[in-house]
């Protein structure tokens, strides 16, 4: 016969094992703020290499399109936005620095990009 103290004990040990693992699989949010953050500084560095965007700004979209795409992050929202950078920067490149919905395309993605990573595109 099974003792009713003894269903307890085993309920509560199977309630601690799954929480053990449950927090030991998921990140915390130190852990995501820490991956954002360095997600983040990846992206700044690659924008801040290459030619002055004032003085060749074609040479600086050509400049920014592979980097850019090379850029491995796990955030689903930086991706997409990292990816619409890189394309904007592309059709601007492509261009030869003419169009002016290529343009537009650049300022739209890099507010998208600071608003996700603020100053990372300025």
């Amino acid at each position: 016969m099974i003792k009713p103290g003894t269903v307890i004990l085993s309920g509560l040990a199977l309630s601690l094992v799954v929480l053990l693992a449950c927090a030991c699989s998921s990140p915390s949010s130190h852990t995501q703020a820490s991956a954002a953050s360095g997600s983040c500084q990846r992206v700044s560095a690659v924008l801040s290499d290459g030619p002055d965007p004032d003085a060749d700004p074609v040479g600086y979209a050509e400049a920014q399109v592979l980097p850019l795409r090379q850029i491995s992050v796990p955030d689903q929202a930086l991706r997409t936005a990292i990816a619409q950078l890189a394309r904007a920067y592309q059709q601007f490149f492509d261009s030869n620095g003419k169009s002016s919905s290529a343009k537009e395309a650049i300022t739209v993605a890099s507010k998208k990009l600071n608003s996700i990573c603020p100053g990372a595109a300025s």
